[in-house]
């Protein structure tokens, strides 16, 4: 199932907003020659899917932490292994 977040993601008529990047000449070439091998129109398309890409690895990672930091918690306050693993296995379902 979807979660909140990937679900705002997914829509179409979400706002958005422009920001200025300062960025190298040289990065800028490169990215306009790597867009077309990787099936984007153009440098702007690419760069954000580079941004996405790296936003949903970190964003994992921050899930990550916080279910362990939360197991860890409940461990402190006497939650047993195996109910902890019943709930982990049936958010994982």
């Amino acid at each position: 199932m979807l979660n909140d977040t990937l679900k705002k993601r997914l829509a179409k008529d979400r706002p958005v907003t422009s920001i200025t990047l300062r960025i190298p000449v040289d990065v800028v070439d490169s990215l306009k020659a790597i867009a077309p091998h990787k099936g984007f129109s153009g440098y702007q398309t690419l760069l954000k899917s580079y941004i996405s890409e790296g936003l949903r690895r970190d964003e994992a990672i921050h899930a990550d932490d916080l279910v362990e930091r939360l197991t860890q918690a409940l461990k402190k306050r006497g939650v047993s292994d195996k109910v902890l693993g019943d709930a982990l296995r049936e958010m994982a379902a």
